[in-house]
């Protein structure tokens, strides 16, 4: 049977397995994400989620398999390749917010097209609009609450448009209220960008938004 080539921009990740010396963390992990589709993988603490996404970012090793993004095998990219490729087409949202402290809201934002050499205060001051932060560039991150630094977070994960978003629990550290709020504003913008988003979480409400939700397990990932 033929495998059929991914689409431009999505994620195949085939028979991918990770060990820490002879202990399995997960094997035979297959699934495909299309470009602009919403993902969530559940699964139990411990189960190699985090490590996970750190492996489709190429920021961790793994031991066996393939990971193909827009068309290019990572496992095949050096170190600094892959850390090139990573700049160009993955963003990051984390539980803790992982903003600078000494760089305004709108500086934090253009890190990434910083990184790649772009100097666009037009698309930074678009995506400062676009998740609810207008007029707020000029602010220290210590000016502002938890659920807008997670979207400060959001927007500097997008604002160089990546093909694969990558979210690590983004709403473990706020209340429902502002978590349903922040999960909006990321479904949306991914929905807008054409991204591929991948989210970790244990929330039930967060997995719920998904088009699809997989358990990772030790012996690979279900639907």
């Amino acid at each position: 049977m033929t495998t059929p080539a991914p689409l431009p921009g999505a994620l195949r990740v085939t028979q991918l397995a990770k060990h820490y010396g002879d202990t399995a963390v997960f094997s035979g992990v297959d699934f495909d994400v299309a470009p602009g589709e919403f993902v969530a993988i559940v699964g139990d603490s411990g189960v190699g989620k985090s490590t996970l996404l750190n492996c489709l970012a190429g920021l961790d090793h793994w031991d066996r398999g393939h990971i193909t993004l827009c068309g290019v095998d990572l496992g095949a990219l050096d170190e600094t390749a892959r850390a090139l490729w990573r700049r160009s087409h993955v963003g990051f949202v984390f539980q803790a917010f992982h903003v600078l402290p000494h760089l305004d809201v709108a500086q934090n934002i253009a890190l990434p097209l910083m990184l790649l050499n772009h100097h666009d205060t037009a698309r930074v001051e678009q995506m400062l609009h676009a998740v609810g932060l207008a007029g707020l560039g000029a602010r220290l991150p210590q000016q502002l609450s938890g659920g807008q630094l997670q979207r400060v977070a959001i927007a500097r994960a997008l604002v160089h448009r990546p093909a694969l978003l990558l979210a690590d629990e983004p709403t473990g550290n706020l209340d429902p209220t502002t978590a349903a709020r922040v999960m909006d504003v990321l479904v949306a913008q991914t929905r807008e960008h054409g991204a591929s988003l991948l989210l970790v979480t244990h929330s039930e409400a967060a997995a719920a938004r998904a088009d699809r939700v997989l358990h990772l397990q030790a012996d690979g990932i279900r639907g």
